[in-house]
């Protein structure tokens, strides 16, 4: 998955981590969101916005974490999150 998606896989990891969706980011522990970040990304190739991305990385959390732990959609983390890997898609899909 790193292979395929090269630096897309580092800064949508680095994105999900800065906006800590669930708060598990204590600082150290960077790789936190790995799983998520190998489940979302396969699934931007669905996209065709923003809203695309938030209902898809809300759905990863919810599936990872479950619904009480993910929290509601509309908090932001999730909307800051999605902003920005929708951003960061962009790019990469323009390489």
């Amino acid at each position: 998955m790193k292979i395929a998606y090269k630096h897309l896989y580092e800064e949508v990891e680095e994105i999900l981590f800065r906006y800590d969706p669930v708060g598990i980011n204590f600082g150290e522990n960077t790789d936190e969101y790995d799983p998520e970040v190998g489940t979302i990304l396969p699934r931007l190739k669905e996209v065709c916005s923003e809203a695309d991305v938030h209902g898809i990385v809300h759905e990863e959390f919810v599936r990872w974490f479950g619904a009480s732990d993910a929290g509601a959609k509309d908090r932001q983390p999730y909307k800051d999150a999605s902003r920005e890997i929708w951003l960061a898609w962009l790019r990469f899909s323009r390489e």
